[in-house]
């Protein structure tokens, strides 16, 4: 397992460092990687899990189990952070940082490193697995944040972010489409495949390009506590519900992979818009993707054994 995951990480680990090294060198113009990170969360992203749900063959997956046990896993551990919130000593704002530095995840190295374990079948997975977490990860932070974010939202407003949300939108409109039997039109679907195959190599060098370490240092206690809870409470959590909910093999693999995976960068632009703590949230971000390269060949390989056990 630790040989086939390291392998699969290597890509995605030199991507990354190509996009730190073309924005220290300034290879590109500034403007560039803002305007590469609207692409791919808008249309890029978005065409890969509407292609990859619409078009995948689910019928020899445990669709249901790997659903219910990513959701049950995630709204356990979002409720456990909540509940520990007074022993955090932070603000309002900082608060939602470490939140969604528990609970969102980057789909980007989630897509890439499933299909580079599982090849086809990975991304099927990896498919499902957003379906599951995108939705519930999206109202999570939205609702944090019209608690606990500077910007208030009132219900109107909530409902805005989640019904304008493309990553939540391509889900349930490939998920749609299974639901109703329907197949995307041939001269769409090679569009589609090509924009999602895209949106993997751009959205890993953004993410590169978007790690500022410049803040890590001032907020120690926070990052720790919400990498704590990424890279260990949320995939042990996620393994203890996968038992009796009967799932196994990659899919168990695949969700224990993505309730492992670092934090997005779109959570500091979610930080800029909804009153969180944008400078916290770049810190944990970047930390946590650093850290990940080490913590998630260690964490999936400790936890196959256990399951072998």
């Amino acid at each position: 397992m630790m040989g086939a995951v390291l392998l699969a990480l290597l890509p995605v680990v030199l991507l990354i460092g190509l996009g730190i090294a073309l924005k220290q060198r300034k290879f590109l113009a500034e403007a560039f990687w803002p305007q590469a990170e609207r692409l791919g969360y808008f249309v890029l992203l978005p065409a890969l899990f509407f292609h990859g749900l619409a078009t995948a063959t689910l019928d020899q997956l445990p669709v249901w189990e790997l659903v219910t046990t990513l959701i049950a896993s995630t709204l356990l551990v979002a409720g456990l952070v909540v509940a520990a919130r007074p022993l955090l000593g932070v603000d309002g704002p900082a608060f939602t940082s470490v939140f969604q530095g528990s609970v969102r995840f980057n789909n980007y190295v989630g897509v890439t490193l499933a299909a580079g374990l599982f090849g086809a079948k990975g991304i099927a997975l990896a498919a499902i697995c957003n379906a599951a977490i995108v939705p519930t990860v999206n109202v999570l932070c939205v609702l944090v944040f019209a608690r606990h974010g500077t910007a208030k939202l009132n219900a109107r407003g909530i409902a805005r972010q989640l019904a304008t949300n493309p990553l939540v939108l391509a889900c349930l409109g490939g998920i749609a489409l299974q639901v109703l039997g329907l197949h995307v039109p041939p001269g769409i679907e090679p569009a589609l495949k090509a924009l999602g195959a895209a949106s993997l190599p751009i959205g890993l060098l953004c993410v590169g390009a978007a790690l500022d370490f410049s803040t890590a240092r001032q907020w120690v206690g926070p990052v720790v506590s919400s990498s704590a809870v990424k890279f260990l409470l949320m995939p042990v959590a996620t393994l203890l519900l996968a038992m009796p909910f009967g799932l196994t093999g990659p899919a168990l693999t695949t969700a224990l992979l993505f309730q492992v995976l670092p934090t997005a960068s779109s959570a500091y632009i979610m930080a800029r818009q909804l009153g969180g703590d944008a400078p916290l949230m770049a810190g944990i971000t970047a930390t946590q993707t650093v850290v990940a390269a080490a913590v998630i060949p260690l964490v999936l390989t400790v936890l196959a054994g256990w399951i072998a056990a």
